[in-house]
């Protein structure tokens, strides 16, 4: 299995999920999150007077699939939230050893 977290624009939200059910992934979680990279921040204006934004408001997804829906589901992810301009995000792969449902104790893929 492979847990993948995308760090996404937060008005591409809808279009990534819906891209992600379309495939049948069935659980996300999704958190509000700031950060920057290369975009590093904005500088705006409030009042008159000019300040930085250091963080930008972003999106994280994380999703846990199993190993042969990977291409597609990363492909899905880049589809729907790239927009070509700098910002759009970065995606983390990872492997997950073991999943435990809390409800059943169903383990394995079987929990996902």
């Amino acid at each position: 299995m492979k847990k993948i977290e995308a760090i996404i624009k937060p008005f591409k939200l809808d279009e990534v999920k819906e891209a992600l059910q379309e495939l049948g992934v069935q659980g996300m979680t999704v958190l509000e999150a700031k950060g920057y990279g290369r975009q590093k921040g904005q500088t705006e204006l409030y009042r008159g007077a000019e300040y930085v934004v250091d963080f930008l408001p972003k999106i994280k997804i994380e999703v846990v699939i199993a190993d042969d829906q990977l291409e597609r589901v990363l492909e899905s992810i880049i589809g729907a939230a790239r927009t070509g301009r700098i910002g759009d995000g970065k995606i983390f792969v990872s492997e997950i050893t073991d999943v435990l449902r809390i409800r059943t104790g169903e383990t394995g893929a079987a929990a996902v």
